[in-house]
């Protein structure tokens, strides 16, 4: 069977720098993947060539086993793709539901069905069902703007996978979340992957996080994977300890 993405020599120049050199790896349906690394290191830029964001200098992205190298995020979220970004991409004076169901809409029919159709677009029953998954029901009708950092970041986790996808990536989804509120993201995440099969690749800085979520962890530093392996194998990885754990 074909890994779910896989990645092979994938580079990135800017100029006479280059950002990514060389990466290859296979994510493999239902893993939790880490991706971590020093800043700088070139997560960003490589979730970015995946992504379509920007287009790799070298090297080719597959997605079940056929080419998506370069193709627009449009086109890999049709194909069960989504993201989150560093950055919450919430619309703040939206309701926690209307963020929701917007968030599904473009997968949805066609402009004239959506025209015509009913208001939620008939996705207000999944907007609910994601609101109870993520504990956020007695914030549905609030406009997302006046939650916490922490709870909107839950939001943006529900948003991600109001379209069902088979293949989602985080992007430091633990960032500025206090240790309550992240917990119960990490537990949010590893309860739909175990009960929907949903397959996540995440960047992120926070190591227990990563530790304690993913169930293979990829360590990026200047451009190149240099450990991957289990998250107890990583700890004690004397070239990841070097790189970004600290002596």
């Amino acid at each position: 069977m074909s890994p779910v993405l896989k990645v092979s020599n994938l580079t990135r120049h800017f100029g006479g720098i280059t950002a990514v050199s060389d990466v290859s790896f296979e994510v493999h349906a239902g893993e939790i993947l880490g991706l971590i690394g020093p800043n700088g290191s070139g997560k960003s830029t490589l979730f970015n060539c995946i992504l379509g964001q920007i287009p790799p200098s070298e090297g080719e992205v597959a997605l079940d086993g056929q080419s998506i190298t370069g193709l627009r995020p449009s086109a890999l979220n049709r194909r069960g793709v989504s993201r989150t970004f560093q950055l919450l991409q919430v619309f703040p004076d939206l309701t926690v539901r209307e963020n929701l169901i917007l968030a599904g809409q473009e997968h949805v029919g066609s402009m004239l069905t959506r025209l015509i159709g009913p208001r939620d677009a008939g996705l207000g029953a999944k907007a609910d069902q994601m609101i109870g998954f993520f504990r956020l029901g007695h914030l549905s009708g609030e406009k997302a703007g006046r939650l916490s950092y922490g709870q909107q970041k839950l939001l943006d986790a529900a948003m991600a996978l109001m379209a069902g996808p088979r293949l989602v990536l985080l992007d430091e989804p633990a960032g500025g979340v206090n240790p309550t509120m992240l917990e119960g993201l990490k537990e949010r995440l590893a309860a739909y992957n175990r009960e929907v099969g949903t397959t996540f690749v995440v960047i992120e800085h926070n190591m227990e996080f990563v530790m304690s979520l993913c169930t293979r962890v990829l360590v990026l530093a200047e451009g190149r994977i240099i450990a991957e392996g289990t998250p107890q194998e990583v700890r004690s990885n004397q070239r990841v300890i070097d790189a970004y754990l600290g002596g």
